[in-house]
């Protein structure tokens, strides 16, 4: 591969929240907003959803990746995670997509936030109704 000592940069977004991911070759670790993913990520659930990519392809000891995350609440910043980093394997080597567009990794996830509308309480609910 000529995409050696390359930093390569995927980004991944969710609902509100955005991650940036740096990816470079090394020894596995991640960083992500200056702590490590089980600080970040307290839950077993969260890391595991949060690495899928480097599971799948098999590639978890092979890059160290520094994550910069923000907006949206920890769910949609796994997410997040997540698709940065198939992005940035990817990038990294192209013959990864099949594997990953098969577990649906390379997919941004459409559904947000819905807004809400005047005459009305939220974005369905309505104000109570009276008769009298």
């Amino acid at each position: 591969m000529e995409n050696k000592d390359k930093l390569i940069i995927g980004i991944g977004r969710r609902k509100k929240a955005t991650a940036v991911v740096k990816m470079k070759e090394g020894k596995g670790e991640i960083i992500i907003n200056k702590r490590t993913l089980e600080q970040y990520f307290p839950l077993f659930y969260q890391r595991e959803e949060a690495i899928k990519p480097l599971i799948v392809t098999d590639l978890k000891d092979k890059f160290d990746f520094e994550i910069k995350t923000e907006g949206g609440g920890i769910s949609g910043q796994v997410d997040a995670v997540k698709l940065g980093i198939a992005r940035a394997l990817v990038k990294y080597d192209p013959s990864l997509t099949p594997k990953l567009k098969e577990y649906g990794l390379l997919t941004r996830d459409p559904r947000m936030k819905e807004r809400k509308k005047y005459g009305q309480k939220g974005a369905r609910k309505k104000f109570q109704w009276t008769k009298r």
